[in-house]
């Protein structure tokens, strides 16, 4: 393994590890669950893989994109996929803001995980559970470790 490669798999561990810290927090009252799409949505994992998998592999470094948009999402305010949000005449995102220009990248992986879903399980699987597990996927398609994603039975309404 590449010195490189060797750096880039310590720094993803470390991020994993932090984001499933700060995500553990709140696992008990969150009403979270490692199996709620199972029944609910049942290709939902199986399509956010093959997805990342294929992302990955046209270009590996959308791996770390991928895990750096979970991180960047999760980092304030929790996991509620706000980093997401387009433009709208009354509203400026995360997405474009000047803090985030020309530093995150993949959103149209997951723009394209989310039809592809919608299309499978319509109002089903929440943004914030795709970057969750996209994020992990694509630590796992670089060869890193692999881990359980507990699932948002119920998302929570955005607090400003």
């Amino acid at each position: 393994m590449g010195c490189y490669q060797t750096f880039f798999f310590k720094l993803s561990f470390s991020l994993v590890l932090l984001i499933v810290g700060v995500g553990l927090g709140g696992v008990a009252s969150a009403g979270l669950s490692a199996s709620f799409y199972d029944k609910n949505c049942p290709n939902a994992l199986s399509t956010i893989k093959s997805a990342v998998d294929s992302a990955v592999y046209k270009e590996a470094r959308m791996g770390a994109s991928l895990l750096r948009l979970h991180f960047h999402d999760c980092f304030v305010n929790g996991c509620d996929a706000s980093l997401l949000l387009d433009d709208t005449a009354t509203f400026k995102g995360e997405k474009t803001s000047v803090a985030n220009a020309n530093s995150l990248r993949g959103f149209e992986v997951i723009d394209n995980i989310k039809a592809e879903l919608e299309s499978l399980c319509p109002n089903m699987v929440s943004c914030a559970d795709i970057l969750a597990v996209a994020a992990r996927d694509s630590i796992v398609a670089l060869g890193g470790p692999t881990y359980t994603v507990a699932w948002a039975e119920e998302t929570p309404p955005l607090q400003t």
